[in-house]
């Protein structure tokens, strides 16, 4: 492993200077469950890492303000996966923090470090493309707001500036009565990205909407607004049909995990697993 200068600011702006004075290859430093492997197997060969654990302004857990609630981005998946405001308004998302890793690296890995990671796999993505969120990057006395799918650009790039910090990740509180569901498969339970990832939202109006992953470069949403799939006269048969008619606007690849096919395949059984949890929940 290459050495490194190691640097932990305790403001924004601070962190930006640090960026600004080394220029560089430099990495900040979040829960670090991604980036310390790749600095350690020589992947990626920083000459600084900027650790932005003490920056409170990151650091705040996670909060509602007016109609949004935020999250913080050093906030970890285990609060996520139990945090009342996130169940109450957001389950589909805590369901997807209580599935990224083992409860080590839930405890240590942070919603931004997953975001900004840009892995096509990622399990936060599906939910926050679900909920329309919006990512707020920090710069030296400025930010800009930017939905979620349009920071993410491709696989391990995002529309991130040289000098911004991610900073808060937005959600807007749902007005309309909806349900949503997360579910994800792997090659073994445990430690493992997904093979295939998917969120199913259904509203009272009959809309429903899936955000795939892990299927395509970045995620990306399907819908049905003709109120089929939310129909409980229509049969299953019928509903199996249009979702197959959605998945194909994936784009699998083969890889270690899995086949194109599979994954392709595996889409199909996903989307009806959290349709009809979905609709279990909002028929409660």
């Amino acid at each position: 492993m290459e050495t490194f200068t190691y640097y932990k600011p305790l403001s924004v702006n601070e962190a930006i200077n640090i960026v600004k004075r080394e220029g560089g290859k430099v990495r900040f430093l979040a829960g670090g469950t991604d980036l310390l492997v790749r600095i350690k197997n020589q992947k990626i060969v920083p000459t600084a890492v900027v650790d932005l654990k003490a920056i409170d302004e990151l650091n705040y857990g996670i909060r509602i303000e007016g109609h949004a609630v935020h999250i913080g981005s050093l906030t970890n998946f285990a609060r996520i996966n139990i945090d009342p405001i996130i169940l109450e308004h957001f389950p589909a998302l805590a369901e997807a923090a209580g599935d990224v890793g083992s409860v080590q690296i839930r405890n240590r890995a942070t919603i931004g470090g997953n975001i900004c990671n840009a892995s096509p796999a990622a399990d936060s993505l599906p939910p926050l493309f679900i909920y329309n969120a919006k990512v707020k990057l920090v710069g030296k006395d400025s930010f800009r707001l930017l939905p979620i799918e349009a920071f993410l650009l491709g696989p391990g790039k995002t529309a991130l500036g040289p000098e911004e910090i991610l900073g808060d990740i937005v959600l807007p509180l749902l007005g309309e009565e909806q349900a949503s569901s997360f579910a994800r498969l792997t090659r073994r339970l445990g430690a493992d990205l997904a093979t295939v990832n998917i969120c199913c939202q259904v509203f009272l109006g009959g809309t429903t909407r899936f955000a795939v992953g892990a299927a395509a470069p970045t995620p990306f949403i399907v819908e049905d607004k003709s109120g089929i799939l939310s129909d409980p006269v229509v049969s299953l048969s019928e509903k199996k049909q249009l979702i197959h008619r959605l998945m194909q606007a994936a784009k699998p690849i083969t890889d270690i995990r899995a086949s194109k096919e599979y994954r392709q395949a595996m889409l199909d059984v996903l989307a009806l697993r959290t349709l009809i949890k979905a609709l279990q929940v909002l028929g409660e």
